[in-house]
C-alpha cells in the first residue's frame, strides 16, 4: 500500500533527519510542462486548423500527452530521435482528428515552430521556489534526474527560473534512463549523498516511484491531482508499498524534517 504522507506521521517522523539530500524529476514535477506544450502545440497547429475551438485544443494536448504509443518512452529507450517522436506524436492527434495534411515538409514545420513557442511559456509550478528556499535555509541540497538529454533539460530550468538547481542529470550523462538505477545513483554521488538519505520526487508512480525505491533511494509519488496509485505486478510490490504519496511539495517539509517559511504560499 502506497503511504500518503500527510496521514503517515510515523513515515514522516522515521524520515526526519534521516534526509541529506533530494532530487527531483522535472517535467510535471517541479515544470509544468504540460501547459507549456499546450500553449506550443496551439502556437504551431492554428494554421492548420484555424476553426478549432478552446475545447478542441485541450482535446488535443490531452491525447498528445497521452502518448498511446509510447513514443517518448521509446525515444528514452533509443528508438526515436527526439524531433522523430515530437513529429509522431503530433501525428497520431491529427490522424485522430482527421486531418490529412500533415506530411514530412508540414511536420518539420511544426516541430520547429512547436520548440521555438515552448520555451516563453515554460514555468515552475508555484510550490517550487517555496520549498527550495526552505531546503537551502535547512543547507539540504538538492538536484533534478530526468529522462530527457541535459542540454534540453538544463535549457528548461533557467527558462523557468530553476537556474539555482546546479545539479542535474539527464540520460546522455550515464546513457541511461529511468527506471535504470545507474541514473538515479548518478544524482546522488553528484549530491554527495547516500541513496539511503536521498528523497527522489516524481509524477510517475512506475518510473520515478518505483524505480529510485529500487535503486535505494527513498521514493516520493507526486499526485498533484491526487490519483489513486496504479495496480503493480507482483514483483515491484514490495517496492511500490514504501512508496511514499504527496499532493503538493509543501508536504515534502515534513518528510524530511523541516519547517515551513512563514510566507509560505
Amino acid at each position: 500500500m502506497t503511504l500518503n504522507a500527510s496521514q503517515n506521521t510515523l513515515e514522516s517522523a522515521a524520515c526526519a533527519g534521516r534526509i541529506k539530500g533530494v532530487l527531483f524529476d522535472i517535467d510535471e514535477t517541479i515544470v509544468d510542462l504540460y501547459r507549456a506544450m499546450a500553449d506550443a502545440m496551439v502556437f504551431a497547429s492554428q494554421r492548420l486548423l484555424p476553426n478549432a475551438t478552446a475545447a478542441d485544443w485541450d482535446s488535443f494536448a490531452a491525447l498528445y500527452m497521452a502518448d498511446p504509443h509510447k513514443y517518448y518512452d521509446r525515444y528514452v529507450q533509443g528508438e526515436f530521435s527526439f524531433a522523430q517522436q515530437r513529429g509522431l506524436r503530433a501525428r497520431v492527434v491529427f490522424d485522430h482528428l482527421g486531418f490529412t495534411g500533415f506530411d514530412g515538409a508540414v511536420e518539420q514545420r511544426w516541430i520547429a515552430e512547436f520548440e521555438e513557442a515552448q520555451p516563453p511559456s515554460i514555468r515552475a509550478f508555484a510550490d517550487v521556489v517555496p520549498l527550495l528556499d526552505a531546503l537551502d535555509a535547512a543547507g539540504i541540497p538538492y538536484g533534478a534526474v530526468s529522462n530527457n538529454v541535459y542540454d534540453y533539460q538544463r535549457a528548461k530550468l533557467d527558462a523557468a527560473g530553476l537556474a539555482r538547481i546546479q545539479v542535474l542529470v539527464g540520460i546522455d550523462t550515464v546513457n541511461v534512463g529511468k527506471p535504470a538505477p545507474e541514473i538515479f545513483l548518478e544524482g546522488c554521488r553528484q549530491l554527495g549523498t547516500a541513496p539511503s538519505e536521498t528523497l527522489y520526487v516524481g509524477d510517475n508512480f512506475m518510473i520515478d516511484g518505483v524505480g529510485s525505491v529500487r535503486a535505494g533511494l527513498l521514493g516520493v509519488w507526486l499526485s498533484r491531482e491526487g490519483k489513486a496509485a496504479p495496480g503493480v505486478a507482483d514483483n515491484d510490490a514490495q517496492a511500490a508499498a514504501r512508496i511514499v504519496s504527496v499532493a503538493n511539495l509543501a508536504e515534502l517539509l515534513a518528510i524530511v524534517g523541516i519547517q515551513a517559511p512563514a510566507d509560505w504560499l
